[in-house]
């Protein structure tokens, strides 16, 4: 019993904050692109799937890794337990960044409401099922060649990078949150939006922009160009609970990048169109 308990412990790795900073910066960027090649083939278009203004990082795919990477070590052996494990984690991740990011921009990041077995729109069995198959892909194929990667640099070196890239990630990160903020607030302005948020805090946000500093600087910085094409599938809620595209309302602006093909679409009676 002993002697198995040593090889267990043997088996769960220890990490240091700048490993668990490059695996974020890596699979943020990695799921950047997974979400680029996703939207590519059920959306026919190139369309911007980043977290961020600047950079191409998709963070709900860094963060979910950086912990079930954490998480799953012990389960690592058994690909049932590592999917159940990587459906629990992806799930709980997914629901708190839906629901933070709500709270904090008063936008909705993403709407599964049409989807079967989902939990207030934020999550849905087929997605969380699709991070239980990532987690066993992650943990099994992915990481191991990720640590082989980031064996070649020596201490100091990786320090190095990661530092660098998580400055650049966190003045991206204030820029976004800023950017968000300006976006939200002139598309209330602009739009006369009736939204379902109290009225104290549609007042104040209207007043706040009719007043903010260098208010034609963060117009121009921050048009509606940019936040739409960065962000195509922001959505609100508007005062019947209804969820309500952005790119509908701003509908004079194309929320891609550029249209590879048009998808084929199955209507009701699963006749293709």
């Amino acid at each position: 019993m002993q002697a198995e308990t040593k090889i267990e412990e043997k088996n769960i790795k220890k990490f240091t904050l700048t490993t668990l900073l490059a695996y974020f910066i890596i699979y943020s960027v990695v799921g950047f692109v997974i979400e680029t090649i996703f939207g590519l083939l059920t959306k026919g278009v190139l369309e911007s799937r980043k977290s961020f203004i600047l950079g191409p990082f998709c963070s709900i795919y860094g963060l979910g890794a950086v912990v079930m990477i954490v998480a799953l070590q012990k389960f690592n052996k058994n690909n049932y337990t590592l999917f159940l494990g990587g459906f629990l984690v992806g799930s709980i991740i997914e629901y708190l960044i839906s629901l933070i990011g709500e709270a904090l921009f008063h936008m909705v990041w993403w709407d599964y409401s049409d989807m079967a077995f989902n939990i207030n729109g934020r999550i849905c069995i087929a997605y969380s099922m699709f991070w239980g198959i990532l987690a066993i892909y992650l943990m099994k194929h992915f990481n191991p060649k990720v640590d082989k990667f980031l064996a070649k640099f020596s201490d100091k070196q990786l320090k190095t990078v990661v530092t660098i890239i998580m400055i650049f990630l966190i003045i991206d990160m204030i820029i976004t949150g800023i950017g968000l903020k300006v976006f939200f607030m002139r598309l209330i302005n602009e739009n006369k939006l009736e939204l379902n948020v109290e009225e104290k805090y549609i007042e104040r946000y209207v007043g706040k922009y009719e007043k903010m500093p260098m208010k034609e600087l963060a117009d121009k910085v921050f048009s509606n160009k940019l936040m739409l094409r960065t962000f195509p599938n922001l959505k609100i809620t508007n005062k019947d609970g209804n969820i309500v595209l952005i790119r509908d309302v701003l509908s004079d602006i194309k929320p891609y990048y550029l249209k590879i093909f048009t998808p084929k679409t199955i209507d009701k009676v699963g006749a293709t169109e």
